[in-house]
């Protein structure tokens, strides 16, 4: 069995959701490992990741507009507020959300779905760069 790891640097340039499917099939295809299995990491805890339709960026509007309804971003709800009020409404989507993604592989690419793309939701307002961290076991 082998096994490969690295970490995706990425900058999200505005709160919501963005799609990360690319970078994270082309890592995977270069590893040399045509079956196996995939995690997918979010270091942080202000942004998460997903696997959601990638065919109506609908879809992904009405879901950030359901967060921002479940967590918004009224700093009198909070006791956390050091960082601006985008900050506790951002750790409340992350543990509404996953940070780890387990995806299989086959022919050295991430077994999705014909509608399914893996995103990278930044929770906060400003850009930060957020690392994610591939680790692929398999042959």
């Amino acid at each position: 069995m082998k096994q490969a790891q690295s970490t995706l640097s990425i900058t999200a340039p505005r709160r919501g959701f963005h799609e990360i499917t690319a970078e994270i099939a082309g890592w995977t295809a270069g590893q040399g490992i045509a079956t196996g299995l995939l995690t997918v990491f979010c270091r942080h805890t202000s942004a998460s990741l997903t696997i959601q339709e990638n065919a109506d960026p609908d879809v992904l509007r009405d879901l950030e507009s359901f967060l921002d309804r479940l967590a918004p971003e009224e700093p009198a709800r909070y006791r956390h507020t050091a960082e601006g009020p985008d900050d506790m409404p951002a750790h409340i989507k992350g543990v509404l959300t996953d940070t780890a993604l387990t995806i299989p592989v086959a022919e050295a690419r991430p077994l999705l779905g014909t509608w399914q793309g893996i995103y990278l939701i930044e929770h906060r307002d400003r850009p930060s760069a957020r690392r994610i961290v591939l680790h692929l076991m398999g042959e």
